[in-house]
């Protein structure tokens, strides 16, 4: 079973409790099908998207959350700051889990060991490399400081 279908089984059993996640679950099944349906060429039929998909799709989501979030508490509305929240709660909790600096660390070193990169003109090699491990699972932003901070 794929993490589009955990989310519908979650949205159907949402439906089902009258839970107030079924709105943020339909949100997420709203923008995995509309990203389905853009990138669609084939014309083909109903079938579940890539997990990568889903994971790119929630990853937006969380991001644009966040940045809601930090709009909202400038402006003082408190009870849209924790509506967003809420929904972060929900989008995150079908997020993998966050790799820690460490855990970046030791990937980066090993992939310019690999790669055999040994200066800051080997950056965007080695990032490649490192973001296509890392898959959602880190920032791009944490990458590019332990890079950063092992080739320097």
């Amino acid at each position: 079973m794929g993490l589009y279908d955990d989310i519908t089984a979650g949205w159907k059993e949402a439906m089902k409790a009258r839970d107030p996640k079924k709105d943020a679950l339909a949100s997420i099944r709203t923008e995995v099908k509309n990203k389905v349906i853009n990138a669609r060429t084939d014309g083909g039929g109903d079938i579940s998207p890539p997990d990568a998909l889903v994971l790119e799709v929630l990853n937006k989501m969380a991001k644009q959350r966040k940045e809601s979030i930090g709009e909202y508490e400038r402006g003082g509305r408190a009870d849209l700051v924790a509506q967003e929240a809420f929904e972060l709660a929900v989008i995150e909790s079908f997020l993998p889990q966050k790799l820690g600096d460490d855990e970046i660390a030791a990937i980066v070193k090993a992939v310019i060991a690999e790669t055999g990169a040994a200066s800051m003109r080997d950056m965007g090699k080695v990032m490649k490399a490192v973001m296509v491990r890392v898959a959602g699972r880190a920032d791009g932003g944490a990458v590019q400081t332990a890079v950063k901070a092992a080739l320097a």
